[in-house]
């Protein structure tokens, strides 16, 4: 559920002043006796003359170094607070929000009765332990006792043992003039002390888990049959995945033609069906059967050295029962590519302005005459039906096709289309455009075959790297392809909000693997709002396709303008009206978003307000009754406009999809006017 249009932002953070500040997780710099004790036993036998007139001088200057830690603790408790901001989407994005935030309640503050007489001891026993760190010490060390301005804030957050020979390795990997040029600073390598033994237990801990988690490596390929809706195929993926073993699956819904491969072998097409190499297991209960009488182990054993042999079943191959490059060839097309070898397509200047790759539309009159054998006047009906199929444009939109000196441009000459559109690589396809309807459904067939077979049962987790790599994803790519030339402006309401959120859904799995998971709110909107499909001639967008078509052509939260001008030809595409309820379907990658799932033309607002209960219910909205303190998704808040008028109406919106008690206990509170509302944090991190 992310709010970026073009120029669209996210994760922003305001202070009360309104500046927009960039949050960062800090710790506090707070070392106890114990812990300096510790540090100076492990470097006295180190010490030289040189250190002790350092430690000298140091405790001649103790009052300057306690006010440069008072000043050190002080922005530490200022950009603390700074982490409670909200974010603000006002075009300009600056890094604030992190999804992981410090969770330390202790004081910052040094002790001032003993700040005095220690911080000198401290500076000796930190100097001496970061001695092999550089002489970039030294020169921090410096500036607190000099008390200079500028002392930049530590992020404390490594392992003394594990991170800092990581960091330490980037440092040495760099070049001497980019590591001068660095902002690297010693103190990030400084542990605080009472966090150091939990923090590394969780760490190993943690490693333990994800090498674990790891798929065993084997020689051998394990085939897994399957079908659409079927239970006992689910938990042969979870059984498989709990073995740590990594499967290929074969939908036989998807690939039918596979049916008869098992019904051969098997003498039976149904599934689950599971094949180590060439030797078939069969079902859940035969491999349940197995695992409990201890044989599983031992052919498993033998599958992981040994490679398949050639009777073994096949993975899908690339394209397998797939239609999307079927179909007779356009016409048109051929005509097109054509005209684009003959005619000179070059930079020209039009009203003082410059354009890339544009054609005169009198030479494309002049083509088309002599190619088609027609008249002039017969030639520009002709270019105009060729506009009107989205294969060029005018560079302004001021006409569709006229002869003379106006500019034209070919779909895949346009800037914006080859440098940000991921469903063109191939240039204006050659096939004849199939309905938008048949594309649609079988877009929504393919999306419901990947979520079911590489997504968690609830929605909440997406199994990126095996949908990468998978047949389906690939022939989901082809589909899109088709998308470049469909007619979408005469869709149904239904028909056209099942397919857009199957398609942003879809299109922000695709962002994530194309471009990576965005790691700041930077990324997010360039992710959101430079990431496009082609879509019936119009680029499309993560964000347009969310506030211009869905919402109806509003604006982004804490943006000025709508993401579709007047003349914009997106907005006859765009619904009448904002679709509130589209917020718990749209699924742009991160934690706090909701479940992922198809959605069908034919259910659609069904399965949206089933979509918006499971979203509410499951910790979208929480109701303290005793504190009478509703804690509520920022996505209520972000898209308030779509819900009601103000934050009441908002919540009584949000009621309609709770359990009937709460829901009646909120509105008790509301009508009491005693609610407080608190909107959660919202983890932006990737949902995987």
């Amino acid at each position: 559920m992310d709010e970026k249009p073009e120029g669209h932002t996210d994760g922003i953070h305001k202070e009360d002043q309104g500046k927009p500040v960039e949050v960062k997780e800090m710790h506090s710099l707070n070392i106890s006796k114990d812990d300096v004790n510790k540090l100076e036993e492990g470097n006295k036998e180190d010490k030289d003359d040189k250190h002790v007139e350092q430690g000298d001088r140091m405790n001649k200057d103790g009052d300057l170094d306690s006010k440069a830690q008072e000043e050190v603790n002080e922005t530490t408790r200022e950009d603390l607070a700074e982490e409670e901001q909200e974010p603000v989407f006002d075009g300009t994005e600056v890094p604030g929000m992190q999804a992981n935030r410090s969770s330390s309640t202790r004081s910052l503050d040094p002790d001032p009765e003993e700040e005095g007489s220690v911080w000198p001891e401290k500076a000796v026993a930190l100097k001496n332990f970061v001695k092999e760190k550089g002489a970039a010490v030294t020169s921090v060390l410096r500036r607190l006792s000099l008390k200079r301005d500028g002392v930049e804030q530590a992020n404390v957050d490594v392992d003394k043992d594990t991170s800092d020979s990581a960091k330490l390795g980037e440092q040495a990997a760099m070049s001497p003039r980019t590591a001068e040029r660095s902002a690297w600073n010693p103190l990030n390598y400084i542990k605080v002390s009472r966090d150091t033994d939990s923090e590394s237990k969780a760490e190993q801990g943690k490693n333990i888990i994800e090498e674990s988690l790891l798929p065993i490596a084997t020689k051998g390929r394990i085939i897994l049959y399957t079908r659409l809706g079927c239970r006992d195929c689910r938990e042969a993926r979870l059984f498989l995945q709990r073995k740590r073993l990594r499967y290929v699956e074969i939908n036989i819904d998807v690939y039918p033609s596979r049916k008869l491969e098992i019904e051969k072998v098997s003498g039976s097409c149904a599934v689950p069906k599971v094949f180590l190499n060439e030797v078939l297991i069969g079902g859940l209960s035969e491999l349940k059967g197995l695992d409990e009488s201890g044989k599983l182990d031992e052919k498993i054993d033998f599958f992981i050295s040994e490679a398949p042999s050639p009777e073994a079943p096949l993975p899908p191959l690339p394209g397998e029962d797939d239609v999307s490059d079927n179909g007779p060839v356009d016409e048109l097309a051929v005509i097109v590519q054509k005209m684009k070898a003959t005619i000179v397509v070059k930079d020209r200047l039009y009203k003082m302005r410059r354009f890339t790759n544009c054609f005169l539309g009198s030479e494309a009159v002049d083509f088309l005459s002599e190619d088609q054998y027609l008249e002039r006047e017969e030639a520009v009906e002709f270019g105009q039906k060729l506009a009107s199929e989205h294969f060029f444009r005018h560079v302004l939109d001021e006409n569709l096709f006229e002869d003379g000196d106006h500019l034209y441009r070919f779909l895949d000459h346009d800037p914006t289309v080859s440098s940000q559109c991921h469903n063109i690589p191939r240039g204006i396809i050659e096939l004849k455009p199939k309905p938008i309807a048949e594309i649609a459904s079988r877009l929504t067939f393919l999306s419901y075959a990947i979520f079911e077979a590489y997504a968690s049962e609830d929605g909440r987790h997406v199994d990126y790297r095996s949908i990468h790599g998978s047949e389906e994803f690939a022939r989901y790519l082809r589909i899109v392809q088709e998308l470049q030339r469909v007619k979408v402006q005469d869709m149904p309401r239904e028909e056209k909000l099942a397919f857009f959120i199957n398609l942003y859904n879809m299109m922000a799995i695709h962002a994530i693997l194309a471009w990576g998971h965005p790691a700041g709110p930077l990324e997010r909107r360039k992710l959101f709002g430079d990431f496009k499909y082609v879509v019936g001639g119009c680029t499309y967008s993560l964000s347009s396709i969310q506030n211009g078509i869905l919402r109806g052509n509003q604006r982004p939260p804490y943006n000025l303008l709508k993401p579709f001008g007047v003349k914009d030809k997106r907005s006859q595409v765009a619904l009448p009206y904002p679709e509130p309820l589209i917020h718990f379907a749209l699924v742009c990658g991160t934690r706090s978003g909701p479940a992922l799932r198809c959605y069908s033309p034919g259910n659609i607002d069904k399965e949206l307000m089933d979509a918006a209960r499971d979203f509410l219910r499951a910790g979208g909205l929480i109701v303290d009754l005793s504190g009478k303190v509703a804690y509520a998704s920022k996505i209520l808040k972000w898209y308030s406009v779509d819900f009601g008028k103000n934050e009441v109406e908002v919540l009584k919106h949000a009621s309609n999809y709770l359990e009937p008690t709460d829901s009646e206990a909120l509105l008790e509170i509301i009508a009491d006017a005693q609610l407080k509302v608190i909107y959660q944090p919202y983890d932006w991190r990737l949902n995987c």
